[in-house]
């Protein structure tokens, strides 16, 4: 995510790692590149596109940007991969390799027109994991709502129980008064998301 790096998701790659249920997973975790973000007052940080305004569910977006990212993240894609919820969810659900899920944490789908026009024929079918602090003040909660009415409405995505989510759909979780961050019920509920869709081979 913005002002982060792969280093920043480590620890819980390690502490899902120890699981015996999840040692079979490779984890790959990208660093954004490193570029000037309009809403911090031009200052370079990792970044997968332009960020112009924090916590406006209407800002514009850096749709360059994010088309630039989603194809370099497209070359990294074997599995899973730890980009930001936005380009995660963005990448998913238009790649054209049928992946096994995706995790969103604080995100929202980004130019969500394009999007549409670019949406795979397996999104549907894709099980998607999807937490959201109510108090986030960067990602808003509203505007991870609004992402969900047009992935329902305009995309034809449903929202499921978790015990639904290998059908496909999204498994969305909002963690009440949490902020742009995660805490460990939503890293709980990831991990048995995870366990699901990427099952140990016996």
């Amino acid at each position: 995510g913005l002002g982060d790096s792969g280093h920043g998701w480590e620890s819980v790659a390690e502490m899902f790692a120890r699981q015996s249920s999840l040692q079979h997973i490779k984890w790959v975790l990208p660093h954004a590149p490193s570029s000037p973000v309009t809403a911090n007052n031009g200052m370079k940080m990792p970044s997968w596109f332009d960020v112009f305004e924090f916590g406006n569910i209407n800002a514009r977006e850096d749709e360059e940007g994010m088309l630039k990212s989603m194809h370099a993240i497209n070359q990294l894609i074997t599995a899973e991969v730890d980009a930001g919820g936005a380009m995660t969810l963005l990448t998913g659900i238009t790649n054209e390799r049928r992946l096994a899920g995706l995790s969103v944490m604080s995100g929202w789908l980004p130019i969500r027109n394009t999007a549409k026009t670019m949406v795979s024929d397996h999104a549907k079918k894709l099980p998607i994991f999807w937490g959201h602090g109510t108090a986030d003040p960067i990602v808003r909660f509203e505007k991870a709502q609004l992402s969900l009415e047009f992935l329902k409405k305009n995309m034809g995505l449903a929202v499921v129980e978790p015990d639904q989510v290998l059908s496909g759909g999204i498994e969305f979780h909002p963690y009440e008064g949490l902020p742009h961050s995660a805490d460990e019920q939503e890293l709980e509920d990831l991990q048995t998301f995870l366990k699901k869709v990427i099952p140990a081979q016996e």
